[in-house]
């Protein structure tokens, strides 16, 4: 290869020349003999690729006359009239001179928020060698034009590999735009525009560390839901300095006994909780939570980036807050015997659990226990501790007998009852997991619960009583499709659900009561939780269906949530409780702030998700060909979904792996069920799966059924489908047989 010339020598040779080039003209101009014609061919080639040369009809090269009709360029200047400027980030100014000016042409909306520095994907359209007009494709700096990948090397290159389980392809890394990325590296790839390459492209950007570091798995679905665990520094410059305030206008509630009651790994106190018994057997209760409103002020650096996140979100491994440490674990916890700055809501309720009239105030408390649910629980079972035995009277005692009286409401009511089992991660120092175990659900989970949703219903009122701005946390009814897909499964199991598409949360709690004493209650209540709508945040009420209550609001976590942040500062304004109150802006905006918050809590319980999904592949990555317990917990055309008994992983039963058959997907029974010899594969069946793969930088596992014997629920018999024997999906689509046709049922061969 010592006749190769050099790419800038091919692009020199181009630029001079008067007229595009063939390859054979570019062979004897270089005097390039024998299998070096090979090697200039993939020069050309990675040239072409890269946008630095155009191929044209005929295959003669030449340089492109200006800019490509797409290019990449960066942002450089935002004028005081909001004009944004731009010039190529791919421009040789020792071939080509100075780059050219790109005014960037706004959109029927206006210009998106760009900044200097910013990268875009543009179309271009030239009017002179140095004024070319951009219109943006894609935002590269925004998660929609990266990718996060592992590095992979390959015979002839390198490629980034998504760590996203719905790519469909990998991305090559031309060799300039690799950096200081090496094998087995997590980094995020900006996509380049495809210029006759083969493969699109990235350019690495940023890494975030190795894939076999355990913190890797959190950082990728960091990345992935675009979360960020650092603050801006101007953020948390406005902590510095701050205090818990005077008594002044405030309430007093220092010589009240609250108490927290949290996990053991609980680093920040934001709600606390008293009861006590009156002489008409009815109960007064207290339910202070943090006053966040009083740190964190409308427009202020504190309260955008709060906003901006929406809520904290929760790895198994960390915890990216929505508030800096200063105040979600300094000025907002509602530390034992340390005065904190609190807004209450004074309760009194009846011996039925109807709350009679509601209190807010702002004020100072002083908890006087940190106290853990195991340890609250032990101690109301007859185990008290050092802390707990002096408090048994005066605060445990009085707390579970209110609790009682909430419970009943809630079950006359008819509250929703889907009490599914949930498992914890469990890590170790170095952040691996090293096993699931069952989440503790006590009375004393559900004694906070029940304050906490009581406050909630008092904050809605509180404010409807003012006709002031909320937030609502609502929760629409199951759809009328949703629940006749699930009535005719339900009814295999001799129970029913209402008829007319119209259902009250006192009828599906019946059926769930019912469900309890079968062997298969969980899968009851699988399905009763998949007829439901999700909850959102709204300022039209249309109340909670799974909670039965017309009214609520999220009042009791603005640490952690911003809807509750709104809810307190509307109550300060309605009220007359002092700095920090709604402003007018909030006032008129509430439509998009709901909307915002209702998309940052989906993207932070889609990042939990996925976090779990890979610690848990991860575990079993090294339990390959180990075999498990399960049940069937989803049924779909191309396989079966299995979650583990042990674990709650969840793994693809792929079709191909099933006994041979063809196999009929039956949307009615949620089952899949083979025509020739009549297995049926249900929904909630027992099986044994092996471990096939386990990959946790996508937190997919694939499984295959041990034996091949039918995984069907015993008692419950297969039934023929309404309108023959070939309704289900595959026929609702195609209208032929399943056996037929690409639409028709899989066959394993």
């Amino acid at each position: 290869m010592k006749n190769l010339p050099q790419k800038d020598d091919v692009l020199r040779l181009l630029a001079d020349s008067p007229q595009p080039m063939t390859k054979r003209e570019i062979v004897r101009a270089f005097g390039i003999k024998g299998d070096d014609r090979r090697d200039l061919k993939d020069l050309l080639r990675g040239l072409e690729g890269d946008g630095a040369i155009i191929k044209h009809l005929g295959g003669a090269y030449s340089v492109p006359a200006g800019l490509p009709s797409v290019t990449v360029a960066q942002v450089y200047d935002v004028d005081i009239d909001g004009d944004v400027f731009a010039r190529p980030t791919e421009w040789d100014e020792t071939l080509l001179g100075d780059p050219p000016k790109i005014e960037i042409v706004p959109d029927k909306r206006g210009h998106p928020a760009l900044k200097e520095g910013d990268r875009v994907l543009i179309s271009t359209r030239k009017f002179t060698d140095q004024l070319y007009e951009g219109r943006i494709l894609r935002r590269l700096d925004d998660p929609r034009g990266q990718v996060l990948g592992e590095v992979v090397k390959l015979k002839n290159g390198f490629v980034l590999k998504p760590t996203n389980k719905k790519a469909k392809y990998d991305f090559d890394i031309p060799q300039k735009d690799l950096k200081d990325a090496r094998p087995g590296d997590l980094a995020v790839g900006e996509i380049q525009p495809a210029r006759g390459a083969r493969r699109k492209q990235v350019r690495i950007v940023t890494i975030i560390g190795s894939r076999d570091d355990p913190k890797a798995i959190s950082l990728i679905a960091l990345y992935e839901a675009g979360l960020h665990e650092t603050f801006p520094e101007k953020v948390i410059a406005e902590t510095k300095n701050m205090k818990v305030p005077d008594l002044g206008k405030r309430e007093d509630l220092r010589h009240i006994p609250l108490v927290t009651i949290d996990g053991a790994d609980a680093r920040d106190f934001d709600d606390a909780v008293f009861a006590e018994k009156l002489e008409d057997g009815s109960y007064h209760l207290i339910v202070a939570i943090a006053d966040v409103a009083y740190y964190v002020r409308p427009g202020k650096p504190l309260d955008v980036e709060a906003q901006r996140r929406g809520n904290s979100t929760y790895f198994p491994d960390r915890v990216v807050p929505m508030l800096p440490e200063a105040l979600s674990n300094d000025l907002c916890s509602l530390r034992p015997n340390e005065t904190r700055a609190c807004m209450a809501f004074h309760l009194w309720i009846d011996k039925d659990g109807t709350l009679k009239k509601h209190k807010i105030v702002r004020g100072l408390m002083r908890s006087a226990a940190r106290l853990i649910y195991e340890q609250i629980q032990a101690a109301k079972d007859g185990q008290p501790d050092d802390k707990t035995g002096p408090l048994m009277e005066t605060v445990i005692t009085p707390l579970y007998d209110a609790y009682e009286i909430l419970d009943k409401a809630r079950q006359v009511r008819g509250a929703l009852d889907l009490d599914l089992p949930e498992r914890q991660i469990v890590i170790d120092e170095k952040g691996n997991m090293t096993g699931v175990k069952p989440r503790t659900r006590l009375e004393a989970h559900k004694l906070i619960e029940e304050f906490m949703i009581l406050a909630n219903v008092a904050a809605a009122q509180a404010l409807e009583a003012k006709k002031a701005p909320c937030i609502y946390r609502v929760h629409d009814r199951p759809s009328a499709d949703k629940l006749d897909s699930a009535r005719d499964f339900v009814e295999a199991f001799g129970l029913s659900l209402p008829a007319g598409g119209v259902a009250k949360s006192a009828q599906i709690n019946h059926l769930l009561q019912k469900a309890a004493q079968m062997e298969y209650s969980h899968l009851i209540s699988e399905v009763i939780l998949r007829l439901q709508s999700q909850a959102i945040y709204s300022p039209e009420n249309i109340g909670h269906f799974g909670l039965a209550l017309s009214k609520y609001a999220h009042f009791t976590s603005p640490i952690r949530r911003y809807a509750d942040l709104l809810v307190h500062r509307s109550l300060i304004r309605a009220y007359g409780l002092g700095e920090g109150a709604l402003s007018d802006e909030e006032a008129v905006t509430l439509e998009e702030k709901a909307d915002h918050i209702s998309q940052t809590e989906r993207t932070s319980m889609e990042a939990e998700r996925a976090a779990v999904d890979r610690f848990t592949a991860s575990w079993m990555a090294e339990r390959i060909g180990a075999e498990f317990a399960g049940k069937v917990n989803g049924v779909t055309r191309f396989g079966l979904f299995v979650t583990l008994d042990e674990t709650g992983a969840d793994g693809l039963v792929p079709m191909r792996s099933l006994p041979d058959d063809f196999y009929v997907h039956d949307e009615e029974q949620h089952a899949l069920i083979g025509r020739r010899h009549g297995r049926i594969y249900r929904l909630g069946a027992p099986v044994m799966v092996r471990v096939m793969e386990a990959d946790k930088l996508t937190g997919s596992s694939v499984f295959e059924l041990v034996g091949d014997e039918s995984a069907d629920i015993p008692g419950i018999k297969f039934r023929k489908p309404k309108g023959g024997q070939n309704k289900g999906r595959d026929r609702k689509k195609g209208g032929k047989p399943p056996y037929k046709g690409r639409k028709g049922p899989r066959r394993r061969k």
